[in-house]
């Protein structure tokens, strides 16, 4: 499973964890996250600005 960090906070998506407070339970694979989804920490940057950690 890979992760996703936002650029601007720091804030890693794990897919294996996946974002419960989101609504994405543990294993939402990131092309099940929506397009416009907004980072939950900084609220700045959204999915496409995301940048890959690990695949």
């Amino acid at each position: 499973m890979a992760r996703y960090r936002c650029p601007g906070c720091e804030y890693v998506y794990d897919e294996a964890a996946g974002e419960p407070r989101e609504g994405f339970p543990a294993g939402t694979v990131w092309r099940e996250v929506s397009d416009d989804w907004c980072c939950p920490d900084c609220a700045v940057r959204e999915k496409p600005d995301f940048e890959t950690v690990e695949v």
